[in-house]
């Protein structure tokens, strides 16, 4: 699918509801750019942890993104995610920097900064971004908005089998992902909530072909418009 047009697309929805994946595959089939701000967040929070930084002190977190550089590179396989030019795409995937990534999150002037940094990136369209506030805060204007969900059991069951969890490391996995939901859906700076003027699709029992069609065929009658 290919057009002169370049659109903003966000896609919005909890953890485990199938965003990055569905979002990397979609910017490759148009060839946009897929801007993930998650890995903006965790590479922030990655940072915090080799500083022994609090997760609860925002004017010190504020501090430590300006003076980060934080960017998202396309490859072939994804994103690469750099901080201070080293990439660090594997290492803020793991549990420890996820958890703290959800804590950095909450903060109002943090998040403010991220989203001035995700619009720099953003400009002129031709983008996929997934999120949790990108149809709501991010790029309010964007032609295409999603918001994907599934049932919380679905999304823990997913988590767990991506990560190979059992036992009680699985149970922990799931508490926190239950503690992460509450976090984003709560908080007080843009809370976890569909635009207005989204699209909302229920992945539970969708394959990630059948969601990406779902996706494709909202921005073929966007495009043909």
């Amino acid at each position: 699918m290919t057009a002169h047009r370049k659109l903003i697309i966000a896609i919005d929805g909890p953890a485990g509801a199938g965003k990055s994946t569905v979002a990397s595959r979609l910017a490759r089939k148009l060839e946009y750019v897929n801007l993930e701000s998650g890995a903006m967040y965790r590479a922030l929070a990655l940072k915090a942890i080799e500083r022994d930084g609090s997760f609860d002190d925002e004017g010190a977190l504020l501090k430590l993104a300006e003076s980060s550089s934080i960017r998202l590179e396309p490859a072939a396989t994804g994103n690469r995610t750099l901080l201070d030019e080293s990439d660090v795409s594997a290492r803020i995937r793991e549990r420890d920097v996820t958890e703290a990534a959800s804590k950095v999150s909450v903060h109002p002037r943090v998040r403010k900064w991220m989203v001035d940094r995700q619009r720099e990136m953003g400009l002129g369209g031709g983008v996929v971004m997934e999120g949790r506030d990108i149809g709501t805060k991010v790029f309010p204007g964007a032609e295409v908005k999603i918001f994907l969900d599934a049932d919380p059991v679905v999304r823990e069951q997913r988590r767990l089998a991506q990560q190979n969890l059992k036992g009680d490391v699985a149970a922990n996995a799931a508490a926190e992902l239950r503690e992460r939901d509450h976090r984003d859906r709560t908080r007080a700076a843009s809370p976890l909530v569909p635009a207005l003027d989204a699209v909302i699709i229920d992945s539970s029992n969708l394959t990630e072909d059948e969601v990406l069609a779902r996706i494709e065929e909202l921005v073929r009658k966007k495009l043909d418009r």
